[in-house]
């Protein structure tokens, strides 16, 4: 009976040991996969924060143009305002 209960016992060591293995094999490539997991989804935040950068660039170049614009529009609406301030008797 003693030896009964040994083999029982070493038996449930084995499986025990073998389930702590399959646990720590599985963990082990499973780290694998969510490293790639997140490679790839770095992956997709870099190229949204590269499109969003180009966007933005080029949102302040059609914002420098437009404020280039209204400088030269300023200047011509001066000089139009001195023009007539030149020519106006009244002033």
């Amino acid at each position: 009976m003693a030896l009964a209960i040994a083999t029982w016992v070493w038996i449930v060591i084995v499986v025990a040991a073998a389930a702590v293995l399959l646990f720590l094999l599985l963990g082990w490539f499973g780290r694998g996969r969510r490293r790639e997991r997140r490679r790839a989804e770095a992956q997709g935040l870099r190229q949204e924060a590269q499109t969003r950068m180009t966007r933005a660039q080029e949102r302040e170049s059609v914002a420098q143009e437009h404020a280039d614009q209204a400088q030269a529009e300023r200047e011509r609406a001066q000089q139009a305002a001195e023009r007539a301030a030149s020519i106006d008797p009244d002033t």
